[in-house]
């Protein structure tokens, strides 16, 4: 006899609040069913979501989201989330123009108090709820949970020790799907887990606590600590309670008879911040998810009965293939050559760098601003660094940018992948602020790959750079397919170059809008406007020869970039005009990215949307010359 199904009848968690265990149960499968059909269609993170689905359903069911407030780290393991809070309708938007973001978002639901996609956030934000809701006298329950990688991030650090110190009520729970921190789980440590989770416990803990509380404080330290070792001795989580927090666990997380009582417990505790350690396992219940080697953590669409995904055929390498690719070359000649990363070894190309240089390689996890002062010690040594990381990740370190690196003039070779606007990870991952922020720091160099030959040439510039710090970022996806020379050459430091000689309007591109300027000029061509295009190279230190060229000999010069203001453009016009040059008719006119986070969809909407692409350059160009209502090339001459 079939099951009348379940997953139907939840829009929100209020209503799964009245199922019995066995309910549950049925609604955590069809929510894996409904997680794995999706992801199917859309795409996007699934193994960590399929990890959740039954802690997901617990925590819905014991407590009272969205008044208890409920915050996801990362937000890769959402998706279960969205499905159980009113978003079941529009969850095959994932990730779409227009449809729901991969991570969490406040805009989005109210069952979403606080946005994440970056890491080890979580704890931090709770605890600033909790003290709000202890300011405004309020009773509700504070839940974040956070992963087992995650949780390496000293940041995550730093909001436990705080929590720990104020004793403000909150519950942490620690989602260990990789098996690095737990002992093994059973119905040992289930039933030890439940138990000194229990009220009966906690009365007898309580109990204790008064008998000692008029006690002298040595007294007082002596039996606390013996209360926490004693139980640690059997639980595990010592470390943990040093922090100050109450250690339940380990819980296995796909087990609701084990997994809801112990929730209940915690629920019902009523001191400090307590942390629930709960095993999961990632793509749990999904088998090619399951004994995948990354667990489809991230997936294009797939067939749910093979698993096989759908990717479309590559015309050309993608430029983080292309940056792995000539750093093992530069790194074959030169054994000073170090990779580093801060948990993204396939994400910036590294794992290969790993595969064939694996003392060489240094994975710090979750860790940018360790990564980037390791990488100033290495350098301060003697060695190459290349530290691999997003250009919206490198933001997390800037500090350490500023004082490891820039003051101490190091020559740590920052490698910033995803520049620009990258799809469907949306604005939480577009590298919009880099070229500014490097930029403003003396002793740097900043680069800008329009194509692979030109990042190929940009590995080769860094590896030889020794005199400072040095960056280049390049785009997210497929290069433009034009052969790489076998021994590509470095360029010259602060030169550009000119790819097409016009007269009246000049477009100089900075980074892969270099394309879009090449089809911007050969449109104006067509309609009477002769334009020279140009490729900047670097940010810093500018090509004045080149900018001064392309003022002195047209009338217009545009400059676009896949940055936001205060970058490229803005340097240009800087020199400009402490070069006087502003000050004889030239019209300059600076493309950037728009000063609004631009949601996810496809990349080439994205810049269309944000007004950086061909037909924008020449409508532009219209504007400056106040060109309108043409008909005939001869009103445009």
């Amino acid at each position: 006899m079939s099951k009348t199904p379940l997953l139907d009848t939840v829009k929100y968690p209020a209503d799964m609040r009245d199922f019995d265990r066995d309910q549950l149960k049925q609604l955590a499968d069809e929510l894996r069913t409904e997680v794995i059909d999706a992801v199917s269609v859309t795409g996007g993170h699934l193994g960590a979501g399929l990890g959740v689905v039954e802690l997901t359903v617990a925590i819905h069911h014991v407590f009272n989201t969205p008044d208890d407030k409920l915050i996801w780290d990362v937000g890769h393991q959402c998706y279960p989330h969205k499905v159980l809070t009113g978003r079941r309708d529009r969850i095959r938007t994932l990730r779409q123009g227009g449809g729901l973001s991969g991570f969490t978002k406040r805009a989005e639901s109210e069952y979403d108090p606080f946005g994440a996609a970056h890491s080890s956030t979580s704890i931090s934000a709770g605890m600033g709820f909790a003290s709000a809701r202890d300011l405004s006298g309020g009773d509700n329950h504070i839940v974040s949970v956070i992963g087992d990688g995650a949780i390496t991030a000293g940041m995550a650090y730093e909001a436990m020790n705080n929590a720990g110190a104020s004793d403000s009520r909150m519950i942490v729970i620690l989602n260990d799907n990789d098996m690095s921190i737990a002992p093994p789980v059973g119905a040992m440590s289930a039933l030890l887990a439940k138990m000194v989770s229990s009220a009966g416990y906690q009365a007898v803990r309580g109990f204790a606590k008064k008998i000692v509380e008029d006690a002298p404080r040595k007294i007082k330290n002596t039996a606390r600590k013996a209360e926490e070792y004693s139980r640690g001795m059997v639980t595990g989580g010592t470390w943990f309670e040093e922090l100050g927090f109450y250690y339940v666990g380990p819980v296995d997380g796909h087990d609701l008879d084990h997994l809801l009582p112990v929730l209940e417990n915690v629920k019902n505790m009523k001191d400090g911040p307590v942390l629930v350690h709960v095993v999961t396992q990632k793509g749990k219940g999904y088998a090619p998810a399951e004994n995948s080697a990354d667990k489809y953590h991230g997936v294009s669409k797939f067939n749910v009965v093979t698993g096989v995904q759908s990717k479309a055929k590559a015309n050309a390498p993608t430029y983080t293939r292309v940056f792995a690719d000539q750093l093992i070359k530069q790194a074959e000649k030169d054994d000073r050559i170090v990779g580093i990363t801060a948990a993204m070894p396939s994400g910036t190309g590294l794992n290969l760098f790993e595969e064939r240089f694996p003392d060489r390689m240094f994975d710090v996890g979750i860790a940018e601003q360790h990564a980037v002062t390791f990488a100033a010690g290495l350098a301060a040594d003697g060695y190459r660094p290349f530290a691999a990381i997003y250009s919206t990740f490198l933001q997390r370190a800037y500090d350490q940018v500023v004082h490891d690196v820039a003051i101490q003039n190091l020559p740590v070779r920052f490698a910033m992948d995803r520049a620009g606007l990258v799809g469907a990870d949306g604005p939480t991952h577009a590298g919009a602020f880099d070229i500014a922020y490097l930029g403003c720091l003396p002793n740097f160099v900043v680069m800008a790959a329009a194509d692979e030959v030109e990042l190929a040439r940009m590995v080769v510039t860094a590896a030889q750079h020794d005199s400072g710090p040095i960056a280049f970022r390049y785009a997210r996806g497929e290069a433009t397919g034009i052969s790489i020379p076998e021994d590509p050459q470095p360029l010259e430091i602060g030169k550009g170059r000119i790819l097409r000689e016009g007269t009246r309007i000049a477009i100089l591109s900075y980074g892969t809008r270099l394309g879009e300027a090449m089809k911007a000029a050969e449109q104006l061509d067509t309609l009477g406007l002769s334009a020279t295009v140009a490729d900047a190279r670097f940010a810093k230190p500018l090509d004045m020869d080149l900018v001064g060229r392309l003022a002195d000999e047209h009338e217009v010069l545009i400059t676009i970039e896949e940055g936001s203001v205060g970058g490229f453009g803005a340097y240009v016009l800087q020199e400009l005009a402490k070069a006087g040059r502003l000050d004889y008719g030239l019209k300059v006119r600076t493309m950037v990215l728009p000063d609004t986070f631009i949601d996810q969809d496809k990349p080439a909407k994205m810049y269309e949307q944000a007004g950086l692409h061909s037909d924008a350059i020449v409508e532009e160009v219209f504007k400056v010359l106040n060109l309108q209502g043409f008909e005939t090339q001869s009103q445009l001459a």
